[in-house]
C-alpha cells in the first residue's frame, strides 16, 4: 500500500489516489503497531505541496496523524527528521515565515541523507513565496536540482526544475522560458500530473503576456480541468487569477464580480490568499457598484495593509488596492500600497507559481501615485513601467501602462507627449484585440429630459420619473464632493434667497390640488375602461404632483417654509433623497447600492462617487 502511495505522488503526480493510499496504509500501520510504516505513511499524507489540505478539519487530521507517528520514532532517526521538516513548513506557511523550517533544511544538510534533505528543501521552498524572499529560494531551487539527483525519485529533480522556473519568472529573469522549456522537455515531469498543472499554469500565463487572450482563457480551462484530476487544491485560485488577468485586459473585469464574490469566500482558496479580495473589490468599481468595491477594500486593509501577509499572492493584492483605491479616491489606501511596494519595484507583479501576471510593480506604484496626485512621481514609474513590461514580453502590460503614463502627462499639462502616448497605447491595444482599461473614475450622469430623469454610470442606466428628490440628488451629483446644506437644497441652493420664501406659493399649490383631483378621477375612469397602459401612465403623473405638494406643504396643508427650521429641511430632503434612490434601486440594483454607499444625507447632504 505504502509503495503504491510512492508510486502515485513521486511518479505520477496522483494526489487524490496518493492521498487514498497513504490514508489506508496508515490506519493498516496503526493497527500493526508499525511505527516506521505509521511515519512513511504520515509523511506521504502530506503531499508534494505544503498546504494540500485546505479545510480545517482535514488539516488537524493529518496533522494529528502525523504527530502521532512522529511521537513513536527514534527523535535521531531519518523519519523523524522529515516529519519534523513537513510540521515545521505546514506551520511556517500558516503564519507566513520560514524561521522553523530553515533550521531543520540546515539539520538535515547535517544529516547526509538525501531523501530527508530534498523533502526538507522543497517544503521549505513552499513557505519563501513571498517577494522578499525571492533570491533565497532560487538558491534553494538550485540545492534541491543537486540533492534530487541522489534519491532516485522522479519527483525530486523534476520539483527542483519546477521550483527553479518558478523562481526565475517571479524574479522576472529573461532565462525563466528557458527553464520552462526544459522542464516541458523531461519525461519525468510530463509524467506527473501535479508539476504538468503547474507547467501548464504558467503557459497560460505567457499566453497573457503575449496579448493571446482568447488562446489563454482557453488554456486556462484545460489547466483547471488537470488540477482537478488530479486533486490540487489551488486550481479554483489558479484559474481565478487567469479569468482576471484575462478579463482585466478584455476591458471586462467588471463581469467578474458575482465570480469573485463566490472565491474570496470559497474554503478551498490558500489561508494565506487575500489577491481575490482586491480583485472584487477593483471588479466592483468598474462595474459601479461604489458600495461592494468600499467594502471589499475595508475588508482587504484591515487595520492597516502593512499586516497583511507577504504571500504568494501579496503583490497582487497590493496591484489590486491600488487600482481600487485609483478607482474610488482613496488616497489613504494608495499611500499604503506605495510605500509597502516601493521596495519591490523590480520584480514583476505574478500569482502563486507564476501562473498569472499583471506586469511590473512600477505599473502599481505609477497607479497609487495618480491616486495621490503625485503626477511627477507617475510619469517615472509609468515610463518605467513600460520599458519593464516590454522587457518581460507582457505586451498587454506595456499598453495599460502606456496608457496611464499618457494620462500622467496630461495631467501635467504636457498635451503632445499625452496625445503621442495614448496614440501608441492604442494602437498597440488594437493589434491585440484588448481594450484599455478606464483612467479616471466613472463618472454618475443624472439628465433630466420632460418629466423623467435619465441616471447613468458606466454602460448602466436607469430612467425614472421626475420627483423632488430626483431634483436633490442630481445637485448633489452635479456637485460632486460638496457638502450642501439641507435647507439650501430645498430652496435650489440659494441661501441668500432664504427670506421665509414658500417651496411653492399658494396659487401654484392651488392648481397642483385641482389637478390632483383632476387625475384622480382620470384613473377611476381609464381603470373603468380597462384602459391599464393610460391608467398607469396617469397614477405616476399623480403620485409625481403628489410628491411636490408634501414636499411643499407642511401639517395640516400649509405652506411650508424652511427658513427658520433646518430640521424640517433635514427631515424632508433625507425622505425625498431615500424615495428616489429607492426608485432608481428598483429599476437597478447595482446603481440604487452604489447611491446608498455615496449618498450622504443630514443637515448637510453629499455625493461622494
Amino acid at each position: 500500500m505504502v509503495a503504491a502511495g510512492e508510486q502515485a505522488l513521486h511518479v505520477e503526480g496522483d494526489l487524490t489516489v496518493a492521498r487514498d493510499l497513504f490514508a489506508k496504509a496508515y490506519g493498516l500501520a496503526e493497527q500493526a503497531a508499525d511505527a516506521e510504516l505509521m511515519a512513511t505513511a504520515a509523511i506521504g499524507l502530506g503531499g508534494l505541496w505544503v498546504h494540500e489540505h485546505r479545510t480545517a478539519a482535514d488539516a488537524a487530521s493529518v496533522e494529528a496523524q502525523q504527530r502521532s507517528a512522529l511521537a513513536r520514532l527514534d527523535p535521531a532517526s531519518s523519519l523523524a527528521l522529515r516529519l519534523r521538516a513537513r510540521l515545521a513548513a505546514e506551520a511556517d506557511y500558516r503564519a507566513v515565515r520560514s524561521d522553523t523550517v530553515l533550521p531543520i533544511v540546515e539539520e538535515a544538510r547535517r544529516a547526509g541523507d538525501p531523501r530527508a534533505l530534498a523533502e526538507a528543501l522543497s517544503v521549505a521552498h513552499h513557505c519563501l513565496l513571498g517577494p522578499r524572499d525571492a533570491d533565497l529560494r532560487l538558491l534553494l531551487a538550485e540545492e534541491l536540482l543537486r540533492a534530487g539527483s541522489r534519491t532516485g525519485r522522479p519527483s525530486d529533480v523534476v520539483m527542483g526544475l519546477l521550483w527553479r522556473t518558478v523562481d526565475l519568472f517571479l524574479l522576472g529573469d529573461p532565462h525563466a522560458e528557458r527553464s520552462l522549456a526544459e522542464l516541458s522537455g523531461s519525461e519525468a515531469a510530463e509524467r506527473n500530473g501535479a508539476v504538468s498543472f503547474a507547467r501548464v499554469g504558467m503557459q497560460v500565463m505567457l499566453h497573457i503576456r503575449g496579448g493571446r487572450l482568447d488562446e489563454a482563457e482557453a488554456l486556462a480551462h484545460e489547466c483547471a480541468a488537470r488540477g482537478r484530476t488530479t486533486g490540487d487544491a489551488d486550481y479554483l485560485g489558479w484559474y481565478g487569477a487567469q479569468l482576471v488577468a484575462v478579463r482585466w485586459y478584455q476591458g471586462r473585469v467588471g463581469e467578474l464580480v458575482g465570480v469573485l464574490a463566490d472565491i474570496v469566500n470559497s474554503p478551498m482558496l490558500s489561508a494565506n490568499d487575500e489577491a481575490f479580495v482586491a480583485g472584487l473589490a477593483v471588479a466592483s468599481a468598474t462595474a459601479g457598484d461604489t458600495r461592494m468595491a468600499r467594502g471589499a477594500l475595508a475588508r482587504l486593509r484591515g487595520p492597516g495593509l502593512d499586516r497583511l501577509t507577504r504571500s504568494s499572492t501579496w503583490l497582487c493584492a497590493m496591484n489590486g488596492a491600488a487600482e481600487a483605491a485609483c478607482l474610488l479616491g482613496d488616497t489613504d489606501t494608495a499611500a499604503q500600497v506605495y510605500a509597502l511596494v516601493l521596495p519591490y519595484a523590480r520584480l514583476p507583479v505574478m500569482a502563486s507559481l507564476a501562473a498569472a501576471c499583471f506586469g511590473s510593480a512600477q505599473h502599481t506604484l505609477g497607479v497609487a501615485s495618480l491616486a495621490l496626485g503625485e503626477v511627477d512621481r507617475a510619469v517615472v514609474h509609468f515610463r518605467t513601467a513600460v520599458e519593464h513590461n516590454n522587457a518581460l514580453g507582457h505586451w498587454p502590460a506595456a499598453a495599460v501602462s502606456r496608457h496611464r503614463l499618457a494620462q500622467a502627462h496630461g495631467l501635467r499639462g504636457e498635451t503632445w507627449a499625452a496625445t503621442s502616448e495614448r496614440a501608441a497605447a492604442t494602437r498597440e491595444a488594437a493589434a491585440l484585440g484588448m481594450v484599455l482599461p478606464e483612467t479616471e473614475r466613472r463618472a454618475l450622469v443624472c439628465t433630466k429630459t420632460g418629466r423623467q430623469w435619465m441616471v447613468e454610470l458606466g454602460g448602466r442606466s436607469v430612467v425614472v420619473d421626475d420627483s423632488v428628490g430626483m431634483r436633490y440628488l442630481a445637485t448633489l451629483v452635479a456637485n460632486q464632493g460638496t457638502e450642501i446644506a439641507a435647507i439650501d437644497l430645498t430652496e435650489g441652493g440659494v441661501a441668500e434667497e432664504r427670506s421665509a420664501q414658500p417651496v411653492l406659493d399658494e396659487e401654484a399649490l392651488q392648481q397642483y390640488r385641482q389637478r390632483l383631483r383632476d387625475l384622480r378621477e382620470e384613473i377611476e375612469d381609464a381603470e373603468a375602461a380597462h384602459q391599464e397602459v393610460r391608467a398607469a401612465q396617469l397614477r405616476a403623473d399623480a403620485e409625481w404632483l403628489a410628491d411636490e405638494v408634501r414636499a411643499a406643504t407642511g401639517l395640516g396643508g400649509r405652506t411650508r417654509r424652511f427658513a427658520d427650521n433646518p430640521e424640517r429641511a433635514r427631515i424632508a430632503v433625507g425622505k425625498a433623497i431615500r424615495r428616489a434612490v429607492d426608485r432608481i434601486g428598483a429599476a437597478d440594483a447595482v446603481l440604487g447600492e452604489h447611491l446608498r454607499g455615496s449618498v450622504q444625507t443630514g443637515m448637510r447632504c453629499s455625493y461622494r462617487g
